[in-house]
């Protein structure tokens, strides 16, 4: 392969995993520090719904205008990146296990910070499909390699504490959204450019022309947005309230994506190259494997299943199914995390819930996502993974049909009990969130051994991709529904005069000017009769009974977990007697 002596091939195959094999004397305390580093910086994508709000105004900046990007559109970016994070997991573990983690780890960098540089660039010509493909498609390759680089990794450095080791990397992942989100705020802020502004709306004479609003400057009329009470709120910089020019701001989003990009890219491949991996038969000293009447009890097999043998299991499908319908309950609102906060709390309790309320809340996810990650993957040492997984699917259950009970209650009784009602609900579902994420490593160790755990992992994480379509489906289908269902039952309440007056355009108009982003709940409840009940809290509680319908599924699926039947383990050296499922296979443990 050396073709050329000190180049490009020469300089690639020292990333390999035999050239850093650790001596018996070195600390294994110091490969998680690399984990985690790898983790947080691909971990940011939880804090992803920081970038909804300016990507859904572009265009219009203080507000959404009608060439601008609709939430729908924006909420899939994330979506394609945990599809890809899961097919690239599901084909890079396999690659893993033979180039060892540095490798995987520095083109995990090359993805992610290169996936930003794509997706600032479509962000800045306006091109969504580019920011689909960088941010989406190769930011995703980047978010699977970095993630399973360290797995495997760590429980071969800690087979004593199998669930802590997977727990202190994955941890990372959960706390990325923790170190990102004021980073993202900060540079958001920094970047951002207030439109022109025209005066208050009493004062400009609009016109809507093909639903869209419009003013005349310099002698030619141009769409512009009007900016009320809620966008002043949640603006990043002190804004007035009134009319502005739409083309003549700057969201900072581009910018923001640049420099992030650079930034991930320099610590990635810093901490990649602080990977070792153990010697084959490495062993903690003064640790003993457990007995194997103590391993039967806890089910953890003393045997390997080959990576392909394993897909051949039931246990596979089972335990992909767990952690589908765990990873779909959560990940739908994390993508709209602070859209749903303000949406449900922001009109009920405005003096509360602002914009750096919201931003808030996503921090504390990361918080808390990070958290449950070690805690529950701990726990899971001493508990066993089926009874940990058991707590996630009964408490998940109860919570999430505790949140459409707190909307409803807030919508006529507006006290900041059912905020804290909420609040509570949701810190404690993304702790389970993270902590079956953090778990699952271990769990899968334990059932199919600890040979192939992170190609298995992988291609586990498959499951991963296919939640990250169904729980955004979910939700933005089901809350566009509705939204849609919403307004027309307002529009309906209201006086045609007043709409007239309000919007410059008749009742008949309804559905052009909905298209357009100039009719919205928030802007119907300013005409709306006194007295009438704002349905935005209620918006999601469709999503989480349905939810809660999933980690039903889930809790059935845990429950079929059994230990792996003799036939699929690998023969071994100890039991030559042990039958081996395929000749390949033997061929490939010799």
């Amino acid at each position: 392969m050396n073709i050329i002596p000190g180049g490009k091939t020469q300089m690639f195959d020292r990333l390999k995993k035999e050239h850093i094999v650790a001596g018996d004397d070195f600390n294994r305390w110091k490969v998680p520090p690399a984990s985690i580093a790898i983790h947080l910086c691909i971990g940011s994508v939880y804090a992803w719904s920081i970038f909804n709000p300016p990507l859904i105004k572009e265009f219009g900046v203080v507000a959404s205008s009608s060439g601008d990007w609709g939430l729908q559109s924006v909420v899939w970016i994330f979506s394609v990146a945990i599809v890809f994070l899961g097919l690239a997991a599901a084909f890079g573990g396999k690659w893993l296990e033979e180039v060892g983690p540095r490798m995987v780890g520095v083109v995990a960098a090359f993805c992610w910070g290169g996936g930003f540089i794509i997706g600032g660039m479509g962000i800045a010509t306006h091109q969504l499909w580019l920011v689909y493909l960088g941010y989406g498609a190769l930011g995703g390759c980047g978010l699977g390699l970095g993630y399973v680089s360290p797995v495997s990794t760590l429980i071969r450095w800690f087979p004593d504490r199998r669930g802590m080791a997977t727990g202190m990397a994955i941890m990372g992942f959960g706390g990325g959204a923790m170190i990102a989100t004021p980073i993202k705020e900060s540079l958001l802020s920094f970047f951002y450019k207030v439109p022109e502004y025209l005066g208050p709306e009493s004062a400009v004479n609009l016109v809507t022309e093909g639903g869209k609003r419009m003013a005349e400057v310099g002698g030619q009329m141009v769409e512009v947005v009007v900016a009320g009470a809620a966008q002043v709120a949640s603006a990043p910089v002190t804004i007035e309230q009134g009319v502005y020019v739409a083309g003549t701001g700057n969201t900072g989003a581009a910018a923001t994506f640049f420099t992030l990009g650079i930034a991930y890219f320099i610590v990635m491949v810093i901490a990649a190259f602080s990977y070792r991996v153990p010697r084959e038969g490495w062993l903690p000293a003064g640790w003993t494997p457990p007995t194997a009447d103590t391993a039967s009890k806890r089910m953890i097999t003393q045997n390997n299943v080959h990576i392909d043998q394993a897909l051949k299991t039931p246990q596979f499908y089972m335990l992909w199914i767990v952690l589908c319908f765990n990873v779909t309950a959560g990940i739908g609102v994390i993508g709209v995390a602070k859209t749903m906060m303000s949406e449900i709390f922001g009109s009920t309790l405005p003096l509360v819930v602002n914009s750096g309320f919201a931003a808030t809340y996503v921090f504390m996810i990361s918080v808390f996502n990070m958290c449950g990650r070690f805690f529950w993957a701990s726990i899971s040492d001493y508990i066993g993974r089926k009874n940990t997984y058991y707590c996630f699917f009964i408490l998940g259950i109860i919570l999430y049909l505790s949140i459409p009970y707190a909307a409803g209650q807030v919508s006529v009784n507006p006290v900041v009990t059912w905020l804290v009602m909420f609040y509570g609900a949701t810190m404690i579902i993304f702790t389970m969130y993270g902590g079956g994420f953090a778990t699952i490593p271990a769990y899968l160790a334990d059932v199919f051994g600890t040979k192939y755990v992170g190609g298995i992992h992988g291609r586990l994480l498959t499951a991963w991709s296919v939640a990250g379509v169904l729980g955004p489906l979910a939700i933005t289908q089901l809350r566009q529904t509705s939204v849609g269902n919403s307004i027309k039952e307002l529009a309906a309440k209201i006086d045609p005069a007043a709409f007239q007056a309000k919007f410059g355009a008749g009742m008949e108009q309804l559905d052009q000017l909905i298209a357009a982003k100039t009719v919205t709940i928030g802007r119907l409840m300013e005409i709306a009769p006194a007295g009438t009940v704002d349905p935005t809290p209620s918006l999601y509680n469709t999503t989480m009974y349905a939810m809660a319908a999933l980690l039903v599924i889930g809790l059935i699926a845990n429950a079929l977990v059994k230990p792996i039947h003799d036939k699929h383990y690998m023969e071994t050296a100890a039991d030559p007697a042990k039958p081996t499922p395929t000749g390949r296979e033997a061929t490939s443990e010799a």
